[in-house]
């Protein structure tokens, strides 16, 4: 359902630079080492270390996630996100919000199910979390998947939503939420997202962390029919390899 002319930006360059430059170094390493440009070992103090494999297997770590985060970024998460908008079964008129937009992922995606509904998006545009992050680049993207007559940006911060209360059917969040980095924070904003939702809407919140701590917090405000759903093995997998800082899901709820 995407157009080849929408550019939906890299999520977290700094995050893949920084693996790329490691795997690389990484390599380097191991490779001076096979070809016996030194041995490998040194010793600091009393303690010796023999590097050995160890500079391939980081590399190849490093390098393996930074490719998954570029798949992702250009492929993976479009067809994510077309599962799950599919899943949600929009009439059409619905009035939607997404919190945290960035370039429009969530947004075009829903607006284009849309027919007489509209999808309004907030973000503070910060470019470390996603490539080219600003409003004019989410506006392109509408008008190149020819929804710019649905879509509407505002700069806003989550946790202080600009608008009346209930005043959306569904809020989706991707990505978005664990950037507040206290956890008042996640909950102020959780909270104005309960604040603008009306009565029966729906939230879902895709997100790479927090995931129980958004469901406990969703069931405390009152929400209800709060679940989490996500790939088990890919949340086990990427919570090994990222040492826990990857554990992605998605949180479903609705305001009774």
């Amino acid at each position: 359902m995407t157009s080849s002319r929408a550019d939906y930006g890299i999520d977290a360059p700094g995050v893949v630079r920084n693996l790329v430059v490691v795997g690389l170094t990484g390599l380097a390493v191991w490779a001076s080492v096979a070809l016996r440009v030194w041995s490998g070992r040194f010793r600091i103090g009393p303690v010796s270390f023999d590097l050995a494999g160890m500079p391939l297997a980081v590399a190849l770590v490093c390098l393996g996630l930074a490719g998954y985060m570029l798949w992702s970024s250009k492929r993976g998460k479009v067809a994510a996100r077309d599962r799950l908008l599919d899943g949600l079964q929009l009439r059409g008129g619905e009035r939607v919000l997404d919190v945290g937009c960035g370039r429009g992922l969530m947004l075009i995606g829903a607006a284009r199910r849309l027919t007489t509904g509209s999808a309004v998006g907030v973000d503070i545009w910060q470019s470390v979390d996603l490539s080219g992050n600003r409003a004019e680049e989410t506006l392109r993207n509408a008008r190149a998947e020819g929804v710019a007559d649905r879509v509407r940006v505002e700069t806003a911060d989550m946790r202080e939503l600009p608008f009346p209360d209930a005043s959306f059917d569904l809020i989706l969040s991707r990505a978005a939420i664990h950037n507040l980095y206290r956890r008042e924070d996640r909950a102020r904003a959780l909270s104005e997202i309960r604040r603008v939702l009306r009565p029966h809407g729906q939230v879902v919140i895709d997100d790479i962390r927090h995931l129980a701590e958004y469901a406990a917090e969703l069931r405390k405000i009152g929400l209800t029919e709060v679940r989490v759903e996500g790939n088990a093995l890919l949340r086990a997998l990427l919570t090994v390899l990222t040492w826990g800082s990857l554990r992605p899901g998605v949180v479903r709820a609705r305001k009774g």
